[in-house]
């Protein structure tokens, strides 16, 4: 044990008799270093005397869509560290092709007596779902959070990163390197992510090169979301002679980047291309890619306190905030190429 002693007190840099009286749970030490020596011994997998366990404060459900596009395990991490930190054991449940449903992973987190749920893009963002599902829930009634699910008349707090937004800065960006036939790749229009993208792309089309308001749609391509699906709009849209393209997600975008390659083209010599996400890795794609970052951190952190507000009867806002995107400029944009046409109705 006194061996053990020095090096926690080494990892900690504190006295040997600091850490004893941190173990044994005695007054006269600071709140920092308190911390410091229970961080040590967490880091040397020491186990912390029963005493100084914290204990769960419940259960929270946390229901991701899948995790095949890197973002939602990004959300996941740092949402469930937010809920550690507030003393809440987070339960994972990921959904996946054939598999486990949002219902039934909901009727399992009940069963399990959770105190709440945060959902993540979940079936609200779904203009054709059945949003009494959610209804549901709150009667019960049980605190729930929506993260990138914004729904009308569902009265809850909602967490989105501002779509919209996203869209007009990314025509922004492509109009100031002189781009003109800018197109836009998203999935199927029914979900609330598409939608305002696409409003967003119209409002910078109208805006920046005056597009009529009855061609603002003429480079909108929208598939399935994914990397093949990116790869088959963006070759619909290279027919029609587009230099730069607006992708809904980053692996939109890497589709779209296999089907320039694909054509003998190169990003972003030929066509420029922009993602959405920034999810992680993605810097060190071949180009690294222009993408829309989401603040993931800021909206987990909202989202959890939302929801440990909701749980402790606080009663937060049941309004959406909105978290501004950043435009991230990598290497897969540059200045448009010289072609034949210089307008967009060319």
């Amino acid at each position: 044990m006194r061996a053990r002693m020095a090096d926690i007190a080494r990892q900690a840099q504190v006295s040997e008799a600091t850490v004893s009286r941190v173990i044994n749970d005695r007054p006269g030490v600071s709140h920092e270093t308190r911390q410091a020596v229970l961080t040590a011994l967490d880091v040397l997998g020491y186990e912390r005397p029963e005493r100084l366990r914290k204990r769960s404060a419940g259960l929270v459900g946390l229901i991701v869509p899948e995790l095949d596009n890197p973002i939602f395990p990004a959300f996941a991490q740092t949402i469930e560290s937010s809920l550690a930190q507030q003393g809440y054991t987070p339960v994972l449940c990921t959904q996946s092709p054939g598999g486990v449903t949002e219902d039934e992973y909901v009727e399992m987190l009940l069963d399990r007596q959770v105190s709440g749920i945060v959902f993540v893009s979940s079936l609200s963002a779904d203009t054709a779902a059945d949003h009494d599902r959610y209804r549901r829930l709150l009667d019960r009634p049980l605190p729930i959070v929506l993260v990138n699910g914004y729904a009308e008349g569902i009265e809850a707090p909602y967490v989105s990163c501002d779509e919209r937004l996203a869209g007009d800065l990314a025509v922004t960006h492509l109009v100031a390197l002189g781009h003109r036939r800018i197109g836009l790749i998203s999935g199927p229009n029914r979900f609330i992510s598409t939608q305002r993208k696409l409003a967003g792309y119209r409002t910078g089309l109208q805006r920046e090169l005056g597009v009529p308001a009855d061609a603002v749609d003429e480079f909108v391509s929208l598939t399935l979301f994914g990397v093949e699906g990116g790869e088959v709009a963006a070759d619909r849209l290279m027919k029609q002679g587009v230099t730069a393209i607006v992708c809904a997600s980053d692996l939109m975008a890497l589709g779209a980047i296999r089907a320039v390659r694909r054509r003998g083209l190169s990003v972003p010599r030929d066509v420029s291309v922009i993602g959405f996400d920034d999810s992680p890795l993605i810097a060190f794609t071949d180009p690294p890619l222009t993408t829309m970052r989401q603040p993931v951190t800021s909206m987990a952190v909202a989202a959890v306190r939302s929801l440990v507000d909701e749980i402790n009867g606080h009663g937060a806002p049941h309004s959406e905030y909105l978290f501004r995107p950043e435009l991230v400029v990598r290497q897969s944009t540059a200045i448009a190429p010289l072609r034949r046409f210089d307008s967009p109705a060319a």
